[in-house]
């Protein structure tokens, strides 16, 4: 089978699953592609209100007091018998003189069960302080509050739990919440409706966004990169949409951490009750005194990391069913000498499709995009990884980057395939990573050169919006992809197709010999029509 690409640039999907044919009335199937390409013109009128929710907004100011919870959310373990739940207790500092808060002075408790009365269940956990430093003089750093996080463990499939908590010794505990328990992995077990979304920030469009997901009742969250955006700011609170045009002189790359503790205020009634998995993106990186990066993103986070066989926070598994997810880090070593590419060799090789038949991976830069931001920057990510995905039959791949929850940089807009838009090559490496794999294409309509000259036949449909994407997978073979926009009513949908998997068509080979690696020729692939891609990226449809 091929894998599908669903990358989240407004409602842009790249699909690489061709040969497929089933029709459910008038909803499109993969089995249908390839698609001729389609370009939905700018609708420039829903590009307003990418500001940033101000300070003062009810929404994101701390209504709590002492070491009351907040900050409330709720992560998923590997399997569905067990969940994280996260929180923050204390005021974070800000300021040239700060003091850390002593996590060992507030503990960290979760009172749960079935029934709100009584909880029959305890768990404890750790806490944790971080801080954001700079050698600078004049720059602010930051404390935050005590991060708490535990895992409750011995839980039910498919089941409703309440539970509190925080500190009962104190007292300083959370009023009640709820969560309900991924189903069973099988292959005939699945969530209701997985809600995927990325850079998503904090402005008036991201709580449409929010506000729109809501709607849909989702069972689980993804949220494929560039969370708060926090980054956008200096440390004395300015912020502008492009921080290197108007903060050019500085001599780190600031950040107003308060901005982490906004947007977990403004999110906590959502995840709070619904279980959000969280996937590093460049607006995380954040570096600070000591080259030190990503302290906001590993530390306010619960990752299944350790359950899954991972040392770090940017890469890691877990199941939803009959859906296994893994989390790849795109800002993190990935080459074949790499822990992580050891990581996700061994981690694929284990996976039952018998148990679940799905198989789905994220990550944020995308590997293909027509757009010229960020146009093939991670080009050496895909070079080091791409034939693992395929050889172990990955069905989909949610990727972010370009696109639009509602973050305060507005929306990927301009074509590399537009006249005049083609970046110069050099301009594309991968800065944090320092890679450069770029290339001209080889063979087809854009043989030796960079950039196509019209949109690329992996690109079968693309439309710059904000909004957000649910999977319904239905059973085995089938899933249900919905495009959901900003600018609709909530019941309308702006794009759907059935994605439907042939497992039978294309054995797996779920073994590499390190003496003689897989090449792409030894896929199982089929596809219509003339490609531009070198064997594997000739399969690629884009919707």
């Amino acid at each position: 089978m091929a894998l599908l690409f669903v990358k989240m640039v407004g409602a842009l999907f790249i699909f690489l699953i061709p040969n497929i044919f089933q029709i459910y009335g008038e909803i499109p199937t993969t089995l249908e592609g390839p698609f001729n390409p389609v370009t939905i013109p700018l609708d420039k009128s829903f590009r307003g209100h990418a500001i940033d929710l101000p300070d003062n907004d009810p929404r994101v100011q701390r209504n709590v007091t002492g070491f009351e919870p907040e900050q409330i959310s709720v992560s998923l373990s590997s399997t569905y018998d067990s969940v994280w739940i996260s929180w923050i207790t204390g005021e974070f500092q800000i300021g040239e003189n700060i003091k850390p808060l002593n996590p060992k002075t507030v503990a960290s408790v979760v009172h749960y069960g079935k029934f709100r009365y009584p909880m029959s269940h305890n768990a404890s956990g750790q806490s944790l302080v971080y801080s954001q430093l700079y050698p600078f003089e004049g720059l602010q750093n930051y404390t935050s509050g005590i991060i708490h996080h535990v895992r409750l463990t011995g839980l039910k499939p498919n089941t409703q739990y309440y539970y509190r908590c925080g500190d009962p010794s104190i007292p300083a505990m959370s009023e009640i919440y709820y969560f309900k328990t991924m189903p069973v992995s099988n292959p005939k077990s699945y969530p209701s409706r997985i809600a995927v979304m990325g850079d998503l920030g904090l402005t008036y469009n991201s709580t449409s966004t929010v506000e729109h997901l809501r709607s849909n009742k989702p069972d689980l969250i993804l949220l494929v990169g560039d969370v708060s955006y926090a980054n956008l700011y200096l440390t004395n609170g300015t912020g502008s949409d492009c921080y290197s045009c108007s903060f050019s002189d500085t001599p780190i790359h600031e950040t107003y951490q308060p901005r982490w503790d906004y947007w977990g205020r403004y999110m906590q009634p959502v995840i709070s009750k619904v279980p959000i998995m969280m996937v590093q993106g460049n607006h995380e990186i954040e570096e600070q005194a000591q080259n030190r990066t990503f302290a906001s993103y590993s530390s306010r986070f619960a990752f299944p990391s350790k359950e899954s066989g991972s040392s770090s926070t940017f890469y890691y598994s877990f199941n939803a069913g009959g859906i296994h997810f893994i989390v790849l880090g795109g800002y993190v070593a990935y080459n074949k000498s790499d822990d992580q590419y050891k990581w996700l060799e061994k981690d694929l090789a284990n996976v039952n499709r018998e148990i679940t038949p799905w198989l789905v991976a994220t990550w944020h830069p995308p590997w293909y995009t027509t757009y010229t931001a960020h146009y093939r920057e991670a080009e050496c990510m895909k070079v080091a990884m791409e034939d693992l995905l395929y050889q172990y039959g990955v069905d989909i791949v949610f990727n972010g980057h370009q696109c639009d929850g509602g973050n305060r940089e507005k929306m990927a807009i301009t074509h590399a395939d537009d006249p005049g838009n083609c970046p110069e090559p050099s301009t594309t490496p991968d800065e944090f990573m320092g890679g450069f794999c770029a290339y001209n294409f080889t063979s087809g309509p854009a043989a030796g050169k960079f950039c196509w000259d019209r949109q690329p036949e992996y690109s079968a449909y693309r439309e710059t919006s904000f909004g957000h994407g649910i999977l319904e997978v239905k059973n085995e073979t089938h899933a249900l992809w919905t495009w959901h926009r900003n600018q609709d009513m909530y019941n309308k949908v702006g794009d759907q197709i059935y994605i439907v998997r042939q497992p039978e068509r294309c054995p797996l080979k779920p073994k590499v010999s390190k003496n003689s690696p897989v090449g792409r020729d030894d896929f199982c692939l089929t596809t219509k029509g003339p490609m531009d891609m070198m064997k594997l990226k000739d399969r690629i449809i884009q919707l």
